[in-house]
């Protein structure tokens, strides 16, 4: 999967499924797509807020797309998630952790996504192994399913667990010849509280994260379904 900045808590789904999980960093970075943004909730609604990168291109790869730090987005955003969630129950928790990694202020957006993904492994103690694309298979040539096979060969794989979305891409067929099991996986959204007014879905795992200890988070990473 391509890393995503405090993506939404399927994307920990899919972590949370597979013993490696492989980020897909040296691929060409999607404008308008969900690498640099993500949703947060703000006066009971989504709001949308970007980690502005340099030169935006579909054609430079993601761990060569920099973060532009000639505005102060920083202190923004730092602001935004204050305003929002101090009064949230985890706050105090979660909000020095952002804090701390979006003033290390990471020269690349997929080295800002990936230590995103880290910190909320860290904090839920979730063990899944993290391995970039770009630093092991040196197979950046190949393309789509085939690169994703020869990936789950070198990893002695058995099985290979991709979001629905990805139905469409991969056959079922073409991993069976490499002795692989295709599976996809299926969100399940678990309504928490969000303050008092109506529950909004599909947000960063930032709002699931200030709503929802520890003990109470762990048990969502469980809620999906492999078809």
């Amino acid at each position: 999967m391509q890393p995503y900045v405090f993506p939404y808590i399927g994307y920990f789904h899919l972590i949370n499924s597979v013993e490696k999980f492989v980020f897909y960093d040296d691929v060409a970075f999607i404008k308008q797509g969900w690498i640099n943004r993500n949703n947060i909730l703000i006066n009971k609604a989504p709001y949308l807020f970007s980690i502005p990168v340099v030169n935006v291109s579909s054609f430079e790869l993601i761990n060569k797309t920099e973060i532009s730090y000639k505005t102060d987005w920083t202190i923004k955003l730092l602001k935004t998630i204050d305003s929002s969630y101090r009064k949230a129950k985890n706050f105090n928790f979660i909000y020095p952790l952002i804090e701390q990694l979006v003033m290390s202020k990471p020269q690349y957006v997929s080295d800002f996504a990936k230590r995103s993904v880290q910190t909320v492994l860290n904090y839920l103690d979730v063990k899944t192994e993290i391995i970039p694309s770009s630093v092991q298979y040196e197979n950046s040539g190949l393309k789509a399913q085939t690169r994703v096979i020869d990936i789950c060969k070198k990893e002695n794989a058995s099985m290979y667990i991709n979001p629905m979305g990805g139905k469409d891409l991969y056959s079922a067929d073409e991993f069976k010849k490499s002795a692989l099991d295709l599976k996809f996986i299926k969100s399940v959204t678990k309504e928490y509280k969000q303050y008092d007014h109506p529950f909004v879905p599909h947000l960063s795992i930032i709002d699931v994260l200030m709503f929802n200890s520890i003990e109470e988070t762990r048990p969502m990473l469980e809620s999906y379904e492999l078809l």
